[in-house]
């Protein structure tokens, strides 16, 4: 039976085999080790500004959930397979490890496919989701999904109840891993609910965005990969996309190598016929699964009562047998401390200062938050979301809508950059504590839009047309805001009665639609990149005379052009 394993001790089932595959890939890259707030080992690199978001409660897309760490084969002339030293069972596996399922393959494949034309700078490689899915999942179990890519029954990690593993209480209500008490990792790439729910995608084009489907699921995860700008070309920004989906230097050292495999070549089986694999992260021999009964201890055999000794001549009586002393009794366990993320009691703001910009640039404040207990004391190591909520298209620094930061040693926890797009207005950022049922806080941030307050036409020809005539040149103008090219500002033109009267004319120059009827009034004109406006073609009706065109933006820039309709000279 083939399970999706997770992780309770890492470091499992190492062998020589991880140290030769990656040792020409992690050379002088091999992150740092620090420590989690679960007291775990963990690996920490560097990460591009603002990559404190890990993705979930339990660190990364998975909530470090378990993963698999059989190794592909070791590419040597005579390959020695290393064995377990308790259970004898090969660690490294056969040239059929190369084969990925015909429907999983494709899902990959298309997922990269997708990412290169919406994040061409990232360099999402296919065969980097197909080393992530065979260590999360073994390839979708071996490819046991539909045609649509479902799987046919849903994988789950196990419950992340803080017994061995992270604790991350329900955030979906079971909806997603079936768990209403616990979160679990879910799916053939191992998201946790919390995660998917902002970073799932619909690979499939089916209208839901399914975590147990491959497509969905592999699109989602390629964005995960390619948030914060990164360049999946460079080893160092790859190391860091890794760990960042489970935070692990042993994690990351098998999916490199199974990078490494794939890259050198794979090949298509059908669905359902995959090599399974076998070795977990948690199948370390010196550390049990939680899951797994301990031994009971041999019952003490109750003692035979002694038979009373003749007594020895001269002694008096029977000798009196020796007492056993009492059992010792086991000490009563430690209570297990409260993690950080328990002691939090509630969210202040911390400074946040008002957030403003004007569309497409950056805004000038960040959304700062402090974790604090009961006693207004910060509280360190707590993961809080950012999430921006609204009809808007603004988003963090890296182009995401959800941002997860780690509070520092004052309990702070600081949003990365906001970036204003097109539409004005105002919209929400919400900070929230993962992991806890706590009240929020919620900040209003505005984006007003771009502005011009200059506008000149960019040459100086007379603009003239006879009655019933067409006007030989269209009015071209310039916008600029403070001096510089006001590009994408939305502007008004409207043929005005006069200076004094802005309202439409009813004669003279006009528009014409698309059907070619007669207009006045042309809304919805926005500028170009270099602040450039190109009206229409303007055209003449029977009245003669001077009339005035009258351009407005937003900003408050405005100009007014004349056009005269005079019959032709003699």
């Amino acid at each position: 039976m083939a399970a999706h394993f997770g992780r309770l001790r890492k470091g499992a089932t190492t062998t020589a085999v991880a140290a030769v595959a990656v040792a020409a890939l992690s050379a002088s890259q091999a992150p740092g080790v620090t420590t989690d707030d679960l007291g775990r080992q963990a690996a920490g690199a560097a990460q591009p500004s603002g990559d404190a978001n890990t993705g979930g409660a339990g660190g990364g897309a998975t909530g470090d959930s378990p993963y698999y760490t059989d190794l592909p084969p070791l590419k040597s002339p005579n390959p020695s397979p290393s064995a377990s030293p308790t259970t004898g069972t090969t660690v490294s596996v056969g040239e059929a490890e190369a084969g990925i399922p015909a429907t999983v393959l494709d899902a990959y494949k298309k997922a990269e496919a997708e990412l290169r034309a919406s994040k061409p700078g990232c360099n999402l490689p296919w065969q980097l989701l197909a080393a992530i899915g065979k260590v999360e999942s073994g390839q979708a179990r071996g490819g046991r999904v539909d045609a649509s890519g479902t799987t046919y029954s849903p994988i789950l990690g196990p419950k992340l109840d803080g017994n061995g593993f992270a604790l991350i209480a329900d955030t979906d209500n079971g909806a997603y891993d079936g768990d209403p008490a616990y979160d679990r990792a879910v799916g053939p790439m191992q998201f946790i609910p919390s995660t998917w729910e902002w970073a799932g995608r619909d690979g499939n084009g089916d209208g839901k965005k399914d975590p147990n489907n491959v497509y969905d699921a592999a699109l989602a995860a390629g964005h995960y990969l390619c948030r914060f700008d990164r360049d999946l070309s460079v080893q160092s920004q790859m190391n860091a996309a890794i760990l960042n989906y489970n935070n692990s230097t042993e994690y990351l050292n098998t999916v490199l190598s199974w990078l490494e495999y794939y890259r050198k070549g794979t090949h298509e089986v059908p669905d359902g016929t995959g090599t399974l694999p076998s070795h977990s992260s948690n199948n370390d021999p010196a550390s049990p699964s939680p899951s797994t009964p301990a031994t009971p201890s041999t019952p003490t055999t109750p003692s035979t009562p002694s038979t009373p000794s003749t007594p020895k001549p001269g002694t008096g009586g029977p000798t009196s047998p020796t007492p056993k002393p009492p059992a010792p009794t086991s000490p009563t366990p430690s209570p297990t401390p409260p993690t950080p993320t328990q002691t939090v009691d509630h969210l202040e703001d911390a400074n946040t200062g008002t957030l403003t910009a004007t569309a497409g640039s950056a805004f000038g404040a960040k959304v700062a938050v402090r974790a604090e207990s009961k006693a207004s004391k910060g509280v360190a190591k707590v993961r809080v979301r950012f999430t921006i909520i609204g009809d808007t298209d603004a988003t963090f620094t890296g182009g995401e809508s959800v941002a997860t930061v780690v509070t520092g040693s004052a309990g702070t926890a600081t949003a990365p950059a906001l970036v204003a797009g097109e539409k004005a207005g105002d919209f929400t950022v919400r900070a929230t504590v993962v992991g806890r049922v706590l009240g929020g806080l919620d900040y209003t941030a505005t984006v007003t839009p771009r502005q011009a307050d200059t506008l000149t036409r960019t040459g100086d020809t007379a603009l003239t047309c006879v009655p019933g005539g067409e006007f030989a040149d269209q009015v071209e103008l310039k916008a600029t805001y403070k001096g510089a090219v006001a590009g994408k500002v939305a502007a008004t033109a409207t043929l005005i009665k006069s200076a004094d009267d802005a309202t439409e004319n009813d004669k003279g120059p006009y528009f014409k639609d698309a059907d070619g009827k007669t207009i006045r009034t042309l809304t919805d004109l926005t500028t170009d990149a270099d602040g450039v406006l190109k009206l229409p073609k303007l055209y003449a009706d029977d009245a003669t005379g001077t009339f005035l065109l009258r351009v407005n933006t937003t900003g408050g820039a405005v100009l007014t052009v004349e056009l005269k309709v005079a019959a032709a000279a003699s």
